[in-house]
């Protein structure tokens, strides 16, 4: 089984020419509001502590991509942080949310565009694309070694593959349960694990289920909207709770061991939580998604959470002036502390 690539990673931007971005200002503060949320929850005013997005793009070296950015699936933009400012930058030329998107060791970048999935390289060259097929939907991808993709396609039936790029040829596919018709929400974020197995959080079924490639259900859990879950190396699993707000991290028995909930952060509303994983140092990273909100109050929520395991806001990111709501972001200086998914390539 070919090894997969990890999210939080030391990734070589050597093969990137840098576009000279203009240094990226951060709100300290966020707008008072009262609007309401999917959850039937109000809004509540935020102002997280100044300190804590001083450094803000700053921070880490990052890929930053996100889902229905200025609520519209037209012009949807991937980026590359470093030093605090947009190095590159690529907008989908075609109609799609941008939910998954990955840094390739040669520099590529692996991406879902809802409507099928590509890798293009640092000049903006396409080296790989898939077009979905009509009444179907793309959100989650990921590299496996140098020529495989996993890919989740949404629709009836949903189907998730192991893709050789090359050929183009799927070598592997798992026909796998939903609730309705409805194709947008079935699935986000699938992962493979070390093991080869399959990780499914399924978001319209409210569960978490590990499969092998012929069906067999190894082990679940109930999540209601699970839109991401990560296999950590201590065995346990760290989920993601969409519209509820939650981030959870269970052990192999289901047990909540872990959680942060929509208002445990003092200073910060957790809205949509999508994608999420833990550090080499033992943080947390939370994508907080805020398209639940008016588009004039996105301001008011933090894009990127990083949080100590006794709940401490180390690092927030929160800039709408240049980066729009965040699904998925790899950080490009962490070795990262997930479960390496099988024959990872280094």
């Amino acid at each position: 089984m070919p090894r997969v690539q990890k999210r939080c990673r030391i990734v070589s931007l050597i093969s990137f020419a840098l576009i000279v971005g203009a240094s990226l200002g951060l709100a300290a503060s966020r707008a008072a509001a009262g609007s309401r949320t999917t959850a039937g929850r109000q809004a509540e005013p935020e102002s997280a502590p100044a300190h804590l997005s001083a450094k803000g793009l700053a921070q880490h070296p990052f890929l930053y991509c996100g889902e229905w950015q200025n609520r519209s699936i037209e012009n949807q933009k991937i980026y590359v942080i470093r030093d605090g400012k947009i190095v590159w930058a690529y907008t989908n030329p075609g109609k799609g949310e941008l939910d998954d998107c990955w840094m390739l060791p040669s520099g590529n970048i692996l991406f879902d565009r809802q409507f099928g999935a590509s890798e293009i390289t640092p000049d903006k060259k396409i080296v790989w694309n898939y077009d979905a097929p009509p009444n179907t939907e793309i959100h989650s991808v990921q590299p496996i070694g140098k020529d495989r993709v996993l890919l989740m396609q949404n629709g009836n039936p949903a189907k998730l593959m192991l893709i050789i790029k090359h050929s183009g040829k799927v070598e592997k596919q798992l026909i796998l349960q939903t609730r309705s018709q409805n194709t947008h929400g079935q699935f986000r974020h699938v992962r493979m694990t070390n093991k080869g197995t399959l990780l499914v959080p399924h978001l319209d079924l409210g569960k978490v289920v590990e499969y092998t490639w012929s069906g067999k259900e190894l082990w679940s859990v109930n999540a209601p909207s699970a839109w991401a879950a990560v296999r950590l190396k201590n065995g346990n699993t760290l989920i993601s709770g969409n519209q509820h707000g939650y981030v959870r991290e269970v052990d192999p028995e289901g047990r909540t061991v872990w959680e942060i909930d929509h208002d445990d952060l003092p200073g910060i509303t957790l809205y949509t939580v999508q994608e999420l994983d833990r550090l080499a140092n033992g943080d947390t990273l939370i994508c907080n998604w805020p398209g639940e909100l008016p588009l004039a109050e996105w301001p008011k929520a933090v894009q990127v959470v990083e949080v100590t395991p006794d709940k401490h806001v180390v690092w927030v990111l929160h800039d709408f002036e240049e980066l729009g709501p965040a699904s998925t972001i790899q950080l490009l200086d962490q070795p990262g502390n997930s479960e390496k998914p099988g024959d990872v390539e280094r």
